[in-house]
């Protein structure tokens, strides 16, 4: 269970109108293979209003159908509010991608 709350301490740390992939939150937790956990942490999402798990996407940008909390459609209008640029259906991840230097 540990390994969740790396994932929750990382994912809470993503600031609005940005996103990382799962490959990111699983490299920042210690564990870059574990981007498949990363998913099945965020599905099991115990605090979805202070846990923003809609700002976790594969790592090209595409939102998850299994959205935990509403289905895809849900995720892109919650990035969508949250300032987050779409192209081609996906998060433009140039402008809105995490770093690896932004600290986390």
């Amino acid at each position: 269970m540990s390994f969740f709350n790396d994932v929750y301490g990382i994912v809470k740390r993503i600031p609005r109108g940005k996103v990382a992939s799962y490959g990111y939150v699983a490299t920042a937790c210690g564990m870059p293979r574990a981007a498949r956990q990363v998913g099945w942490a965020l599905h099991s999402n115990p605090d979805p209003q202070n846990i923003p798990c809609h700002r976790v996407v594969t790592k090209d940008g595409k939102c998850s159908e299994a959205f935990a909390f509403g289905g895809e459609n849900e995720q892109i209008s919650r990035l969508v509010a949250e300032g987050v640029a779409f192209k081609d259906g996906k998060v433009d991840m140039e402008k809105h991608a995490l770093k690896r230097n932004d600290g986390y």
